[in-house]
């Protein structure tokens, strides 16, 4: 056939070009969500493209859309880099991911069916044998599809958009509250709650119990970064003395 060997149809050729860009942001968004590339690093363009197996012109355009979705910088003459969230950024998304769970909390207090109810607590039970097994890594993953699925049952679409972007960027901020192994039976005490007053059927104490949640983790947020930085002064000021130590010997 004629068509088969002709060169394709430009909107053809720009469906593939954008579909190949949506995976390559969709792999490159995976390795920044999962730690692989750490916040401050900097992403090669050319060394993705070869990793991929790709030209570079859809690694760029997927930096663009990184960019657009808050987990990567484009710094002029210097490169594209990981976004490191500082603490009074991911503060700040605390508290509209608070707003917004209030609303899921009450959305869903009034219109929750039996079949999600049950979902919901199939994934709280799931955490709880998470906490009993001391698998920190598998809570983590099971808080984010928890509260990911209640805001997808709330049945708006753009909140929901907006609420995975926040996750996302907050996501970058790497000083996990539940990196700490007791928090776990709190969290998971914490979920159990939210699930008994959503089935409760009262939007007031469901939505108290998702916005206490998330200001709770707000607070623990806080208190660890505060923690940390304290450690890490300790150690700057005890580094001088070590030199010392070292140089007198």
């Amino acid at each position: 056939m004629r068509g088969m060997n002709a060169a394709l149809h430009p909107t053809i050729a720009l469906l593939q070009s954008s579909s190949l860009t949506t995976v390559v942001q969709h792999e490159i968004e995976r390795a920044i969500l999962q730690g692989e590339y750490a916040p401050g690093s900097k992403l090669i363009e050319a060394t993705l493209a070869q990793k991929m197996g790709v030209s570079r012109g859809p690694v760029r355009e997927a930096f663009r859309m990184l960019e657009e979705a808050g987990l990567v910088r484009n710094e002029k003459n210097r490169g594209v880099f990981v976004r490191d969230i500082p603490i009074d950024e991911a503060v700040e998304i605390f508290d509209l991911r608070a707003t917004m769970d209030q609303l899921v909390g009450r959305r869903l207090a009034e219109h929750i069916t039996p079949a999600q109810l049950k979902e919901v607590k199939a994934l709280v039970d799931s955490m709880e044998k998470a906490v009993k097994a001391e698998d920190a890594y598998n809570y983590h993953l099971l808080n984010l599809k928890f509260h990911d699925r209640l805001v997808e049952m709330a049945g708006n679409s753009k909140l929901t958009s907006i609420y995975r972007k926040l996750i996302k960027e907050l996501s970058l901020f790497r000083r996990l509250n539940l990196a700490d192994g007791w928090l776990l039976p709190i969290s998971a005490g914490e979920h159990r709650a939210i699930l008994k007053a959503i089935a409760s059927g009262d939007p007031d104490a469901a939505g108290k119990a998702m916005f206490d949640h998330a200001m709770d983790s707000k607070e623990r947020t806080i208190e660890n970064d505060l923690r940390r930085q304290s450690r890490a002064d300790a150690g700057e000021s005890a580094q001088p003395t070590k030199a010392r130590s070292a140089d007198s010997q």
